[in-house]
């Protein structure tokens, strides 16, 4: 993915796929596409995949921030 959208929230009562869902949401909303790649920090998450979105794990990404965009 070289161009994406950069999506912060650090709320601790929500659920990493609702922070997701909701960082979807918006990206469609703005971009008028649906994203299907979602880059995180290691330390969040083990999963693999949030409903079509594919979830990598990347060092460059700081934590509660989440890197979507297509591939």
């Amino acid at each position: 993915m070289l161009i994406g959208m950069l999506w912060f929230n650090n709320d601790p009562k929500m659920e990493l796929e609702k922070k997701i869902e909701d960082a979807v949401h918006y990206y469609e909303t703005k971009h008028g596409k649906r994203p299907n790649l979602c880059y995180v920090h290691p330390s969040m998450t083990q999963l693999e995949r949030v409903g079509t979105i594919e979830i990598k794990k990347s060092r460059s990404v700081l934590p509660n921030h989440f890197w979507i965009g297509v591939e």
